[in-house]
């Protein structure tokens, strides 16, 4: 099920948003001190390729400056994917079928926003330091 939904994803959606990451992407490693947002645009982009079976969960060893950088990144790009996402994902919502690919799109939107200390990983692959039950108390 998977596989079908990430190739109708492909089709309606998932290249015209890797796209524009990508373009995104492109811009920052030609700008030379903004490479860190580029390699970042560039993951991101291949997760728009591809989201269905793929989460994105936050790294714990992120540290204050990924938390400045996401915030340059929120001014000068994140607010402008994050706005194609939801409008992409109000459009897809308004169909019945085409309800999970706007959960997908509004999935997207934290990691388009602040995608700096964020890792995409497989949603059935065994990762214990980013199980998605656990839950520590402190």
């Amino acid at each position: 099920m998977r596989t079908l939904l990430n190739i109708v994803w492909l089709i309606f959606s998932g290249l015209w948003m890797a796209l524009g990451y990508v373009v995104a992407g492109v811009i920052c490693c030609v700008l030379i001190v903004t490479i860190p947002w580029g390699i970042a645009c560039f993951r991101i982009a291949a997760y728009a390729l591809w989201p269905f079976g793929h989460r994105v969960v936050e790294r714990r060893d992120a540290g204050v400056a990924s938390g400045v950088g996401n915030v340059v990144w929120l001014i000068f790009a994140g607010i402008w994917l994050a706005l194609g996402h939801i409008t992409a994902g109000i459009g897809f919502c308004l169909t019945l079928i085409g309800i999970p690919f706007g959960i997908a799109h509004f999935k997207m939107v934290p990691v388009s926003l602040m995608p700096l200390g964020r890792e995409i990983v497989r949603s059935d692959a065994a990762y214990p330091s980013y199980h998605w039950s656990r839950n520590p108390v402190t």
